[in-house]
Protein backbone atom coordinates (compact mmCIF):
# COMPACT_ATOMS: atom_id res chain seq x y z
CA UNK A 1 0.00 0.00 0.00
CA UNK A 2 2.88 2.39 0.71
CA UNK A 3 4.11 1.94 -2.87
CA UNK A 4 0.66 2.87 -4.13
CA UNK A 5 0.61 6.09 -2.15
CA UNK A 6 4.08 6.99 -3.30
CA UNK A 7 2.39 7.73 -6.64
CA UNK A 8 0.77 10.81 -5.09
CA UNK A 9 3.38 12.99 -6.72
CA UNK A 10 1.57 12.39 -10.03
CA UNK A 11 -0.78 15.30 -10.74
CA UNK A 12 -3.65 13.24 -12.16
CA UNK A 13 -3.51 10.72 -9.33
CA UNK A 14 -3.37 13.52 -6.74
CA UNK A 15 -6.47 15.08 -8.31
CA UNK A 16 -8.35 11.77 -8.25
CA UNK A 17 -7.59 10.96 -4.61
CA UNK A 18 -8.45 14.54 -3.61
CA UNK A 19 -11.82 14.32 -5.36
CA UNK A 20 -12.47 11.01 -3.60
CA UNK A 21 -11.59 12.55 -0.22
CA UNK A 22 -13.65 15.69 -0.85
CA UNK A 23 -16.63 13.66 -2.06
CA UNK A 24 -16.58 11.56 1.12
CA UNK A 25 -16.43 14.67 3.34
CA UNK A 26 -19.19 16.44 1.40
CA UNK A 27 -21.39 13.32 1.41
CA UNK A 28 -21.10 13.08 5.21
CA UNK A 29 -21.85 16.79 5.63
CA UNK A 30 -24.86 16.82 3.32
CA UNK A 31 -26.18 13.54 4.69
CA UNK A 32 -26.20 15.17 8.12
CA UNK A 33 -28.47 17.90 6.75
CA UNK A 34 -30.63 15.37 4.90
CA UNK A 35 -31.20 12.79 7.61
CA UNK A 36 -31.79 15.26 10.46
CA UNK A 37 -34.10 17.26 8.18
CA UNK A 38 -36.03 14.07 7.43
CA UNK A 39 -36.26 13.26 11.15
CA UNK A 40 -37.60 16.78 11.69
CA UNK A 41 -40.26 16.38 9.00
CA UNK A 42 -38.56 18.45 6.27
CA UNK A 43 -38.72 16.98 2.76
CA UNK A 44 -35.61 16.92 0.59
CA UNK A 45 -36.16 17.39 -3.14
CA UNK A 46 -32.54 16.82 -4.26
CA UNK A 47 -29.41 15.31 -2.70
CA UNK A 48 -26.49 16.12 -5.00
CA UNK A 49 -22.82 15.23 -4.95
CA UNK A 50 -21.26 17.85 -7.19
CA UNK A 51 -22.71 20.79 -9.07
CA UNK A 52 -23.83 21.36 -12.62
CA UNK A 53 -25.27 18.85 -15.06
CA UNK A 54 -26.38 15.57 -13.43
CA UNK A 55 -24.48 12.53 -14.63
CA UNK A 56 -26.57 10.02 -12.70
CA UNK A 57 -29.96 10.30 -10.99
CA UNK A 58 -32.41 8.10 -9.16
CA UNK A 59 -35.54 8.95 -7.21
CA UNK A 60 -36.31 7.16 -3.96
CA UNK A 61 -39.72 6.27 -2.53
CA UNK A 62 -39.89 9.59 -0.64
CA UNK A 63 -39.51 11.56 -3.86
CA UNK A 64 -35.93 12.69 -3.22
CA UNK A 65 -33.71 12.79 -6.30
CA UNK A 66 -30.24 11.42 -5.54
CA UNK A 67 -27.68 12.53 -8.11
CA UNK A 68 -24.01 12.77 -9.02
CA UNK A 69 -23.24 15.96 -10.93
CA UNK A 70 -20.46 16.90 -13.33
CA UNK A 71 -18.42 19.30 -11.15
CA UNK A 72 -17.12 17.24 -8.18
CA UNK A 73 -16.17 20.17 -5.93
CA UNK A 74 -18.95 20.10 -3.34
CA UNK A 75 -22.58 19.16 -3.02
CA UNK A 76 -25.90 20.23 -1.60
CA UNK A 77 -29.32 19.21 -0.33
CA UNK A 78 -32.18 21.18 -1.85
CA UNK A 79 -35.10 21.02 0.54
CA UNK A 80 -38.71 21.63 -0.38
CA UNK A 81 -39.30 25.37 -0.56
CA UNK A 82 -35.68 26.23 -1.39
CA UNK A 83 -35.04 28.48 -4.37
CA UNK A 84 -31.54 27.12 -4.94
CA UNK A 85 -28.74 24.95 -3.56
CA UNK A 86 -27.84 27.64 -0.98
CA UNK A 87 -31.26 27.22 0.69
CA UNK A 88 -32.45 30.72 -0.17
CA UNK A 89 -36.24 30.80 0.27
CA UNK A 90 -38.64 30.60 -2.67
CA UNK A 91 -41.59 32.63 -1.33
CA UNK A 92 -43.86 32.00 -4.32
CA UNK A 93 -43.71 28.23 -4.01
CA UNK A 94 -44.17 28.23 -0.22
CA UNK A 95 -47.05 30.72 -0.17
CA UNK A 96 -49.12 28.65 -2.60
CA UNK A 97 -48.74 25.43 -0.60
CA UNK A 98 -51.42 24.05 1.71
CA UNK A 99 -50.52 24.55 5.39
CA UNK A 100 -49.76 20.86 5.92
CA UNK A 101 -47.37 20.77 2.95
CA UNK A 102 -45.72 24.02 4.04
CA UNK A 103 -44.76 22.37 7.33
CA UNK A 104 -42.58 19.95 5.36
CA UNK A 105 -40.55 22.72 3.66
CA UNK A 106 -37.35 24.15 5.10
CA UNK A 107 -38.85 27.61 5.47
CA UNK A 108 -42.24 26.51 6.74
CA UNK A 109 -40.86 24.16 9.40
CA UNK A 110 -40.62 25.24 13.06
CA UNK A 111 -37.52 27.16 14.07
CA UNK A 112 -36.15 24.26 16.12
CA UNK A 113 -36.41 21.90 13.13
CA UNK A 114 -34.60 24.30 10.81
CA UNK A 115 -31.87 24.94 13.37
CA UNK A 116 -31.21 21.25 13.96
CA UNK A 117 -31.19 20.53 10.23
CA UNK A 118 -28.68 23.27 9.42
CA UNK A 119 -26.39 22.52 12.37
CA UNK A 120 -26.35 18.80 11.53
CA UNK A 121 -23.95 19.18 8.58
CA UNK A 122 -20.96 20.50 10.57
CA UNK A 123 -21.80 18.24 13.52
CA UNK A 124 -21.70 15.18 11.25
CA UNK A 125 -18.27 16.32 9.99
CA UNK A 126 -17.00 16.46 13.57
CA UNK A 127 -18.50 13.07 14.45
CA UNK A 128 -17.05 11.54 11.27
CA UNK A 129 -13.55 12.83 12.11
CA UNK A 130 -13.91 11.69 15.72
CA UNK A 131 -14.82 8.15 14.62
CA UNK A 132 -11.98 8.00 12.08
CA UNK A 133 -9.43 9.02 14.71
CA UNK A 134 -10.78 6.36 17.08
CA UNK A 135 -10.52 3.67 14.40
CA UNK A 136 -6.98 4.71 13.45
CA UNK A 137 -5.86 4.66 17.08
CA UNK A 138 -7.45 1.29 17.73
CA UNK A 139 -6.02 -0.18 14.51
CA UNK A 140 -2.46 1.18 14.79
CA UNK A 141 -2.35 1.09 18.59
CA UNK A 142 0.24 2.81 20.76
CA UNK A 143 3.92 2.15 21.40
CA UNK A 144 4.46 -0.57 24.00
CA UNK A 145 6.08 0.24 27.32
CA UNK A 146 8.92 -2.09 26.28
CA UNK A 147 10.83 -0.54 23.37
CA UNK A 148 10.84 -3.40 20.85
CA UNK A 149 12.04 -2.84 17.28
CA UNK A 150 9.26 -3.66 14.81
CA UNK A 151 10.72 -2.32 11.54
CA UNK A 152 14.04 -0.76 10.50
CA UNK A 153 14.42 1.90 7.80
CA UNK A 154 17.78 1.83 5.96
CA UNK A 155 20.22 4.66 6.79
CA UNK A 156 23.84 5.10 5.61
CA UNK A 157 25.61 4.05 8.83
CA UNK A 158 26.58 0.86 10.64
CA UNK A 159 23.43 -1.06 11.60
CA UNK A 160 23.65 -4.11 13.87
CA UNK A 161 20.20 -3.66 15.40
CA UNK A 162 17.65 -6.27 14.32
CA UNK A 163 13.86 -6.54 14.14
CA UNK A 164 12.56 -8.03 17.39
CA UNK A 165 15.34 -6.58 19.56
CA UNK A 166 14.17 -5.02 22.82
CA UNK A 167 16.24 -1.89 23.46
CA UNK A 168 17.30 -1.78 27.11
CA UNK A 169 19.81 1.07 27.05
CA UNK A 170 21.59 3.44 24.66
CA UNK A 171 25.13 4.64 25.39
CA UNK A 172 24.78 3.08 28.84
CA UNK A 173 21.62 5.05 29.70
CA UNK A 174 18.54 2.97 30.54
CA UNK A 175 15.60 3.55 28.21
CA UNK A 176 12.77 5.33 30.11
CA UNK A 177 9.03 4.87 29.72
CA UNK A 178 7.38 5.95 26.47
CA UNK A 179 6.20 9.30 27.88
CA UNK A 180 9.81 10.40 28.45
CA UNK A 181 11.34 8.80 25.38
CA UNK A 182 11.51 12.00 23.33
CA UNK A 183 13.52 14.00 25.87
CA UNK A 184 15.75 10.95 26.50
CA UNK A 185 16.67 10.68 22.81
CA UNK A 186 17.28 14.43 22.52
CA UNK A 187 19.80 14.19 25.40
CA UNK A 188 21.82 11.38 23.81
CA UNK A 189 25.28 12.16 22.42
CA UNK A 190 25.04 13.63 18.94
CA UNK A 191 27.01 10.95 17.16
CA UNK A 192 26.11 9.09 13.98
CA UNK A 193 26.66 5.70 15.63
CA UNK A 194 25.74 4.80 19.21
CA UNK A 195 26.03 1.72 21.40
CA UNK A 196 22.82 -0.19 22.17
CA UNK A 197 22.23 -2.86 24.79
CA UNK A 198 19.37 -5.07 23.62
CA UNK A 199 17.57 -8.23 24.63
CA UNK A 200 17.83 -10.64 21.68
CA UNK A 201 16.47 -14.18 21.89
CA UNK A 202 16.67 -14.01 25.67
CA UNK A 203 20.30 -12.78 25.77
CA UNK A 204 21.64 -9.30 26.54
CA UNK A 205 23.93 -8.19 23.72
CA UNK A 206 25.63 -4.92 22.82
CA UNK A 207 25.40 -3.70 19.23
CA UNK A 208 26.14 -0.53 17.26
CA UNK A 209 23.48 1.32 15.31
CA UNK A 210 22.50 4.78 14.10
CA UNK A 211 21.46 7.53 16.48
CA UNK A 212 17.70 6.92 16.94
CA UNK A 213 16.86 10.26 15.33
CA UNK A 214 19.07 10.72 12.26
CA UNK A 215 18.07 13.19 9.56
CA UNK A 216 15.66 10.67 8.08
CA UNK A 217 12.84 12.33 6.16
CA UNK A 218 9.47 11.04 7.35
CA UNK A 219 7.31 13.74 5.72
CA UNK A 220 7.72 16.56 3.19
CA UNK A 221 5.41 19.53 3.61
CA UNK A 222 3.28 20.97 0.84
CA UNK A 223 4.57 24.29 -0.53
CA UNK A 224 8.00 23.73 1.02
CA UNK A 225 11.56 24.28 -0.15
CA UNK A 226 12.27 20.56 0.34
CA UNK A 227 9.40 19.50 -1.94
CA UNK A 228 10.58 21.86 -4.67
CA UNK A 229 14.12 20.51 -4.32
CA UNK A 230 12.85 16.97 -4.90
CA UNK A 231 13.51 15.60 -1.41
CA UNK A 232 11.41 12.51 -0.72
CA UNK A 233 10.21 10.49 2.23
CA UNK A 234 12.94 7.97 3.13
CA UNK A 235 15.83 10.26 2.13
CA UNK A 236 18.60 10.84 4.68
CA UNK A 237 20.26 14.27 4.75
CA UNK A 238 23.85 13.63 5.75
CA UNK A 239 25.44 17.10 5.55
CA UNK A 240 24.87 20.84 5.02
CA UNK A 241 27.63 22.65 3.09
CA UNK A 242 29.93 19.74 3.85
CA UNK A 243 29.27 19.75 7.61
CA UNK A 244 28.07 16.34 8.80
CA UNK A 245 24.62 16.06 10.39
CA UNK A 246 24.46 13.05 12.72
CA UNK A 247 21.03 13.96 14.19
CA UNK A 248 17.87 15.83 13.27
CA UNK A 249 18.62 18.43 15.97
CA UNK A 250 21.84 19.24 14.12
CA UNK A 251 19.84 19.87 10.96
CA UNK A 252 17.41 22.18 12.78
CA UNK A 253 20.23 24.23 14.26
CA UNK A 254 22.09 24.45 10.94
CA UNK A 255 18.98 25.60 9.03
CA UNK A 256 18.20 28.20 11.68
CA UNK A 257 21.75 29.55 11.53
CA UNK A 258 21.50 30.00 7.74
CA UNK A 259 18.59 32.42 8.22
CA UNK A 260 17.20 31.78 4.74
CA UNK A 261 20.50 31.76 2.85
CA UNK A 262 21.23 29.14 0.19
CA UNK A 263 22.78 25.89 1.43
CA UNK A 264 23.88 22.64 -0.17
CA UNK A 265 22.34 19.48 1.27
CA UNK A 266 24.01 16.10 0.77
CA UNK A 267 21.17 13.58 0.39
CA UNK A 268 21.45 9.78 0.63
CA UNK A 269 18.77 7.83 -1.23
CA UNK A 270 18.78 4.04 -1.64
CA UNK A 271 22.57 3.80 -1.56
CA UNK A 272 23.26 6.83 -3.76
CA UNK A 273 24.34 10.30 -2.57
CA UNK A 274 23.66 13.58 -4.38
CA UNK A 275 23.62 17.31 -3.57
CA UNK A 276 20.75 19.79 -3.80
CA UNK A 277 20.84 23.55 -3.26
CA UNK A 278 18.04 24.81 -1.07
CA UNK A 279 17.01 27.86 0.98
CA UNK A 280 14.72 27.73 3.99
CA UNK A 281 11.45 29.67 3.86
CA UNK A 282 9.75 31.63 6.68
CA UNK A 283 6.79 29.78 8.16
CA UNK A 284 4.32 30.72 10.91
CA UNK A 285 3.99 27.92 13.45
CA UNK A 286 1.38 27.64 16.24
CA UNK A 287 2.51 27.98 19.85
CA UNK A 288 1.00 26.14 22.85
CA UNK A 289 -0.56 29.40 24.11
CA UNK A 290 -2.48 29.89 20.86
CA UNK A 291 -0.09 32.38 19.25
CA UNK A 292 2.31 31.93 16.35
CA UNK A 293 6.03 32.31 15.76
CA UNK A 294 7.92 32.67 12.48
CA UNK A 295 10.75 30.22 11.85
CA UNK A 296 13.00 29.36 8.89
CA UNK A 297 12.12 25.85 7.68
CA UNK A 298 12.91 23.65 4.71
CA UNK A 299 9.68 21.70 5.22
CA UNK A 300 10.60 18.21 6.36
CA UNK A 301 9.75 16.15 9.42
CA UNK A 302 12.15 13.63 10.90
CA UNK A 303 11.56 10.19 12.32
CA UNK A 304 13.28 7.34 14.10
CA UNK A 305 15.15 4.89 11.89
CA UNK A 306 13.13 2.13 13.55
CA UNK A 307 9.41 1.72 14.23
CA UNK A 308 8.62 0.57 17.78
CA UNK A 309 6.22 -2.33 18.26
CA UNK A 310 2.72 -1.24 19.21
CA UNK A 311 -0.08 -2.66 21.32
CA UNK A 312 -3.85 -2.18 21.33
CA UNK A 313 -4.94 1.15 22.75
CA UNK A 314 -7.64 0.96 25.47
CA UNK A 315 -10.96 2.01 23.97
CA UNK A 316 -11.62 4.86 26.39
CA UNK A 317 -8.12 6.26 25.79
CA UNK A 318 -8.83 6.23 22.06
CA UNK A 319 -12.12 8.06 22.64
CA UNK A 320 -10.65 10.82 24.81
CA UNK A 321 -7.58 11.25 22.61
CA UNK A 322 -9.74 11.49 19.47
CA UNK A 323 -11.98 14.10 21.08
CA UNK A 324 -8.93 16.18 22.03
CA UNK A 325 -7.59 15.83 18.49
CA UNK A 326 -10.81 17.12 16.90
CA UNK A 327 -10.97 20.02 19.37
CA UNK A 328 -7.30 20.81 18.74
CA UNK A 329 -7.86 21.06 14.98
CA UNK A 330 -10.81 23.41 15.53
CA UNK A 331 -9.00 25.73 17.94
CA UNK A 332 -5.81 25.83 15.86
CA UNK A 333 -7.79 26.63 12.69
CA UNK A 334 -9.75 29.41 14.41
CA UNK A 335 -6.54 30.84 15.85
CA UNK A 336 -4.82 30.77 12.45
CA UNK A 337 -7.73 32.54 10.75
CA UNK A 338 -7.84 35.18 13.49
CA UNK A 339 -4.11 35.84 13.16
CA UNK A 340 -4.42 36.13 9.36
CA UNK A 341 -7.29 38.60 9.68
CA UNK A 342 -5.29 40.78 12.09
CA UNK A 343 -2.17 40.52 9.95
CA UNK A 344 -0.16 38.78 12.65
CA UNK A 345 0.70 35.99 10.20
CA UNK A 346 0.79 35.84 6.43
CA UNK A 347 -2.20 34.81 4.33
CA UNK A 348 0.25 32.42 2.65
CA UNK A 349 -0.65 30.07 5.50
CA UNK A 350 -4.02 29.65 3.76
CA UNK A 351 -4.54 26.86 1.25
CA UNK A 352 -6.96 26.70 -1.65
CA UNK A 353 -8.10 23.70 -3.65
CA UNK A 354 -4.61 23.07 -5.07
CA UNK A 355 -2.99 23.21 -1.63
CA UNK A 356 -5.59 20.90 -0.12
CA UNK A 357 -5.16 18.46 -3.00
CA UNK A 358 -1.40 18.44 -2.47
CA UNK A 359 -1.88 17.99 1.27
CA UNK A 360 -4.20 15.01 0.82
CA UNK A 361 -1.96 13.62 -1.92
CA UNK A 362 1.17 13.89 0.24
CA UNK A 363 0.05 10.97 2.42
CA UNK A 364 2.68 8.20 2.22
CA UNK A 365 0.31 5.47 3.48
CA UNK A 366 -3.37 4.63 3.47
CA UNK A 367 -3.58 5.39 7.20
CA UNK A 368 -2.13 8.87 6.65
CA UNK A 369 -4.56 9.45 3.78
CA UNK A 370 -7.53 8.53 5.96
CA UNK A 371 -6.15 10.72 8.75
CA UNK A 372 -5.90 13.66 6.33
CA UNK A 373 -9.55 13.13 5.37
CA UNK A 374 -10.50 13.36 9.05
CA UNK A 375 -8.46 16.53 9.51
CA UNK A 376 -10.04 18.26 6.50
CA UNK A 377 -13.51 17.07 7.56
CA UNK A 378 -13.05 18.80 10.91
CA UNK A 379 -11.76 21.98 9.26
CA UNK A 380 -14.67 22.07 6.78
CA UNK A 381 -17.18 21.53 9.58
CA UNK A 382 -15.64 24.39 11.53
CA UNK A 383 -15.52 26.75 8.53
CA UNK A 384 -19.17 26.05 7.75
CA UNK A 385 -20.09 27.41 11.17
CA UNK A 386 -18.65 30.83 10.37
CA UNK A 387 -21.43 33.48 10.35
CA UNK A 388 -21.29 34.09 6.61
CA UNK A 389 -24.55 33.98 4.64
CA UNK A 390 -24.61 30.96 2.28
CA UNK A 391 -22.71 28.92 4.89
CA UNK A 392 -24.49 27.01 7.65
CA UNK A 393 -23.29 29.51 10.22
CA UNK A 394 -25.00 32.32 8.30
CA UNK A 395 -28.32 30.45 8.37
CA UNK A 396 -27.92 29.88 12.11
CA UNK A 397 -27.45 33.65 12.57
CA UNK A 398 -30.69 34.22 10.66
CA UNK A 399 -32.44 31.77 12.98
CA UNK A 400 -30.97 33.45 16.06
CA UNK A 401 -32.39 36.77 14.80
CA UNK A 402 -35.76 35.09 14.30
CA UNK A 403 -35.68 33.60 17.80
CA UNK A 404 -34.91 37.01 19.35
CA UNK A 405 -37.29 39.13 17.24
CA UNK A 406 -40.05 36.56 16.95
CA UNK A 407 -40.13 36.86 13.16
CA UNK A 408 -37.72 35.97 10.34
CA UNK A 409 -35.70 38.43 8.34
CA UNK A 410 -37.54 39.72 5.25
CA UNK A 411 -36.91 37.60 2.18
CA UNK A 412 -35.37 40.57 0.36
CA UNK A 413 -32.83 41.06 3.16
CA UNK A 414 -32.02 37.35 3.19
CA UNK A 415 -31.45 37.29 -0.58
CA UNK A 416 -29.23 40.39 -0.40
CA UNK A 417 -27.14 38.87 2.37
CA UNK A 418 -26.88 35.64 0.41
CA UNK A 419 -25.37 37.55 -2.52
CA UNK A 420 -22.93 39.31 -0.18
CA UNK A 421 -22.04 35.99 1.42
CA UNK A 422 -21.41 34.42 -1.97
CA UNK A 423 -19.09 37.31 -2.86
CA UNK A 424 -17.19 36.77 0.40
CA UNK A 425 -16.86 33.04 -0.26
CA UNK A 426 -15.63 33.64 -3.82
CA UNK A 427 -13.09 36.16 -2.51
CA UNK A 428 -11.81 33.62 0.02
CA UNK A 429 -11.52 31.00 -2.74
CA UNK A 430 -9.54 33.43 -4.92
CA UNK A 431 -7.28 34.29 -1.97
CA UNK A 432 -6.67 30.60 -1.30
CA UNK A 433 -5.91 29.92 -4.96
CA UNK A 434 -3.53 32.91 -5.04
CA UNK A 435 -1.74 31.48 -2.02
CA UNK A 436 -1.39 28.12 -3.76
CA UNK A 437 -0.01 29.66 -6.94
CA UNK A 438 2.13 32.60 -5.79
CA UNK A 439 3.25 32.00 -2.20
CA UNK A 440 6.62 30.36 -1.71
Amino acid sequence: MSSLFSLFGNGLFTTVVFIIALSIIVAIHEYGHYIVGRWCGIKADVFSLGFGKPLYQRTDKRGTVWQIAAIPLGGYVKFSGDANAASAPDPSSVENMPENDRRHTMHGAPLWARTLTVAAGPVFNFIFSFLIFICLMLFYGQVQDRLIVDKITPVPVQMDLMTGDEILSIEGQDVPDVANLGSFINDLPRKAVLSYTVLRDGDRVTVNASHPHPVLVSDVSVKSAARRAGIEVGDVITAIDGTQLPTFLDLQEAVKAKNGADMVLSVWRAGETFDVTIAALPRDLPLPDGGFETRWLIGISGGFFFSPATETLPFWDAVTTSARQVWGIITMSVSAIGHMITGAISTCNMSGAIGMAQFVGSAPTLGDYIGNIALISTAIGMLNLFPIPVLDGGHLVFYAYEAIRGKPLPDRAVNLMMMIGMAVILSIMVLGLSSDLFCK
